[in-house]
């Protein structure tokens, strides 16, 4: 007799079905575990051994092999041990094996029969509910699985509560969906005083989803009006909060019980990998683009990345995907990030005061520029330059316009883009391309006439005209009281600001 448990594997954000198989023969007494494991797989017979020994059950002295199924899939991490261990408990008629058919588990097992969190409950759910079967969870991650909504969740804190429950002797209360949290506080634009002009780039790159380089001496203000980015963007609407949650539930960084209902805010250090940045690893596992996935990405120090890990943004900045391809891995993350970068001129900071400046500039500046490459920076949409503020502008009274009513325009442009791009793949006026960008943003008679002597003049390549039409298209949402034609034409002045928005070339 062969007993069956219901578990899934994950490759990327996909989920895979895998059948735990456990066989009790005759033979010497032996404990295998086949279907290509991995360490972590591997180890679980010692677990699941002294889980079952916590519940007074002893294996018997047979030959017990455990295939998981399919065989030529690579099992990695130690959610297989919950699996395992209710198959051995089914072969030894502890459980019954027609009961088990109707869940998928998942769960990692502790010495004394405790289930500890694991990665991926959020997409297994998900994929039960899809099969039309219950899930068997760790207790603390019950209110993260009854997201998915309509299915039996038996989310037990140890083996015995799980036993007793099959048995009816202790039933296991479903778990409660935890309330969003709203309650987060951002940092205000009413803190940074001057920059009017920086302040203004932030608001068109949130509006539209535009990558923005802020470029500046240092103590200029580029990290601060970069950290304040989400608080004036719009909050994740309830698919993208699904879909930026599972990624984020194979991460293993989802918050306890919920769901990433805030844009992520990503800001890694400049002595990041590749593989950290983009995806990698032993198991594959999402770098920091697939973690800002339908949020934001800060690199601050842009041109202290290595230049290999900068021209690894490339693919996924053109695609909306990271694609990590290894000789025993090909997975695909999204990653439908909003690049915002902040730089120094130069390695000193100090390029345009000749007081501070170092004995090689200007010869410095376009060293330490030239390490950004044309490909990537053709793919930035915003380049401002943020000057040094002094101390006349500090002694300024605050703002009269801080992130709340920024946040306002900004929820109405994306209210707008929204209903334009509905039943397409683009939310933002960022995503949008070919035919669709170019039945949205189509320049008038005047503004046709500057974009062909922007272009010719400025040597624009294809991919930087289409941005700056992007740009114009988010321009015109802003103004969109005083645009007489919002969802067509583009006017001439909307496309002039956002040629100032373009960088000629690197260093100039």
């Amino acid at each position: 007799m062969v007993a069956h448990v219901n578990t899934v594997a994950f490759q990327g954000v996909d989920v895979l079905e895998v059948d735990v198989q456990v066989q009790m023969g005759a033979g010497l007494p032996a404990f295998t575990i086949v279907g290509l494991p991995d360490k972590a797989v591997g180890e679980s017979r010692e677990r699941v051994r002294a889980a079952l020994q916590a519940l007074g059950l002893s294996l018997p002295p047979k030959r017990i092999t455990v295939n998981l199924a399919p065989a030529d899939l690579a099992k990695e991490g130690s959610h297989f041990d919950l699996p395992i261990a209710l198959g051995l408990l089914a072969a030894m008629d502890v459980v019954s094996g027609d009961l088990l058919a109707q869940y998928t588990a998942l769960g990692e097992l502790a010495l004394d029969g405790a289930l500890a969190a694991v990665s991926g409950v959020l997409p297994a759910a998900i994929d039960a509910s899809a099969r039309d079967r219950g899930l068997i969870c760790p207790a603390a991650q019950g209110s993260e699985a009854a997201w998915a909504g309509g299915i039996e969740i038996l989310a037990a804190p140890d083996m015995l509560a799980l036993v007793n429950h099959f048995k009816g002797t202790q039933l296991l209360s479903p778990p409660a969906v935890l309330p969003y949290d709203n309650a987060r506080s951002y940092p205000d634009l009413l803190d940074i005083k001057a920059q009017e002009s920086a302040k203004r780039a932030l608001e068109i790159a949130a509006a539209g989803g535009h990558n923005l380089l802020l470029s500046g001496p240092p103590g200029a203000g580029k990290s601060m009006l970069a950290q304040r980015l989400p608080g004036i963007l719009p909050p994740l609407s309830a698919a993208e909060t699904l879909e930026v949650s599972m990624i984020h539930s194979i991460s293993g960084t989802l918050p306890e019980g919920g769901l990433m209902t805030e844009r992520p805010f990503r800001d890694p250090h400049h002595s990041a990998s590749l593989a950290a940045l983009v995806g990698g690893g032993t198991r594959a596992k999402p770098g920091e683009v697939s973690l800002s996935h339908r949020g934001v990405l800060f690199l601050d120090e842009l041109p202290e990345f290595s230049r290999q890990t900068l021209e690894s943004l490339r693919q996924p900045l053109e695609s909306g995907r990271a694609v990590v391809a290894r000789a025993n891995h090909h997975v695909a993350y999204p990653a439908r990030f909003q690049l915002i970068a902040a730089m120094n001129p130069c390695r000193c900071g100090h390029l345009d005061d000749p007081g501070l400046a170092c004995s090689r500039a200007p010869r410095c500046a376009t060293d330490y520029q030239a390490r950004l490459s044309g490909p990537l920076l053709d793919r930035i949409d915003l380049f401002v330059d943020v000057p040094a503020v002094s101390a006349s502008d500090l002694a300024l009274p605050p703002p009269a316009e801080g992130s709340a009513e920024v946040a306002a325009r900004v929820a109405r442009a994306r209210t707008l883009q929204v209903d334009r791009y509905a039943g397409t793949d683009a939310l933002t006026n960022a995503e949008a391309d070919g035919k669709l960008l170019e039945s949205v943003a189509t320049p008038d008679a005047d503004g046709s006439d500057l974009l062909k002597q922007a272009a010719e003049k400025l040597k624009l390549s294809a991919r930087g005209y289409h941005r700056v039409l992007r740009v114009a298209r988010t321009l015109a949402d802003l103004d969109v009281e005083n645009s007489p034609a919002p969802e067509t034409q583009i006017a001439r002045h909307y496309l002039a600001e956002a040629l100032s928005y373009r960088r000629v070339a690197p260093g100039r």
